[in-house]
């Protein structure tokens, strides 16, 4: 027993150096990992950062990037690059997003059809939910129903008359399939028993335009890219779809006040990344996001385009995309709406 003793405390004076060595090296790599997270959050951005946006130019998401992009490159000195990346309704850019290097140099302004309907209408290889991230959701988004000048209607119900006249003979643009326009309308066609003839684009852009060329008869879409043309007289604005009159289109009743009750619609534009990007990257693009929004300049830019500035948490956020997949996931599918 005597020998036994010898030889553990023999043993035990020759690890306990390497033990407390061993301390000390985990203490230091555990201090220069901190270091290197808080440095690499503190030099994020240093190189150009690629802001996806999966619609054409033109349209509502394209604009409100592009105002964010150049309030962004101003904070950071870093180009801050829009990628238009069209297509399939905004599952192109929306998987192109996804699939990127999480590390914070490719960020997507998505919106309320790319983050939370488009997965319950097309067959994808990628789970917005799963696979991007939230950062900030940027903006609301008053939504407004649009005519072409020549179509003989001045409100809502004599819409929904001239529908029920013609059934299928109004034809309407969106901004593709699944879009927020698609689903503005068809939820409309659903509390109004009309039927209308779908007429998608790849683009909010592209669907205005041709609107406004008298090719198509109406639409359902942001005031964002569609003001000007309403102030112009080249569209007439017959009716808002969100709970409230717009500040900037106070004589525009809602669709609510226009014999619809019950009928409410709005979308939104909000900043996401990939999945995996580093916790430290998202509270950076947060706090820097947020800041710029709540610059002067920017946010009344944004006011006066009839976007409402947001600017949450990214938890806030996520829980918004959650509860918007939940609502739209079950008008779908008890609508049998389709994608084609």
């Amino acid at each position: 027993m005597h020998d036994f003793n010898i030889r553990l405390i023999s043993f035990v004076q020759k690890v306990l150096p390497q033990i407390a060595l061993l301390s000390v090296v985990c203490t230091q790599v555990h201090a220069q990992t901190q270091q290197t997270t808080v440095s690499a959050t503190q030099a994020f951005p240093n190189k150009p950062v690629n802001l996806i946006v999966a619609f054409p130019p033109g349209g509502g998401t394209d604009i409100v990037a592009r105002k964010v992009a150049q309030s962004l490159n101003t904070l950071w000195n870093q180009p801050v690059i829009v990628e238009n990346k069209g297509g399939a309704g905004g599952t192109i850019g929306t998987a192109m997003a996804a699939r990127s290097e999480p590390n914070g140099y490719t960020i997507m302004l998505a919106t309320l059809g790319n983050m939370a309907i488009n997965q319950h209408l097309y067959k994808m290889d990628i789970d917005p939910a799963k696979d991007l991230t939230a950062i900030t959701n940027v903006v609301g988004v008053d939504f407004v129903l649009l005519v072409n000048p020549n179509v003989p209607v001045k409100n809502v119900q004599e819409l929904i008359a001239l529908a029920k006249q013609k059934p299928g003979k109004l034809n309407y643009s969106s901004s593709g399939m699944g879009g927020a326009p698609h689903l503005a309308i068809e939820l409309l066609m659903s509390m109004t028993g009309t039927k209308f003839t779908h007429v998608p684009y790849k683009g909010s852009g592209p669907s205005i335009a041709d609107l406004v060329g008298g090719q198509v008869d109406f639409t359902m879409d942001s005031l964002v890219q569609s003001l000007p043309q309403i102030q112009s007289g080249r569209l007439k604005a017959i009716a808002v779809l969100g709970a409230k009159r717009s500040p900037l289109l106070p004589e525009v009743p809602t669709v609510a006040e226009s014999g619809v009750p019950g009928y409410e619609f709005t979308n939104w534009f909000g900043l996401v990344a990939p999945a995996q990007t580093p916790p430290n990257v998202i509270a950076k693009l947060n706090k820097d996001v947020v800041h710029v929004l709540a610059q002067s300049d920017l946010h009344t830019q944004l006011e006066k385009m009839g976007a409402t500035v947001i600017a949450n948490s990214p938890s806030q956020f996520e829980q918004q995309i959650k509860s918007d997949s939940l609502k739209w996931g079950k008008i779908i599918k008890d609508g049998n709406i389709k994608a084609d």
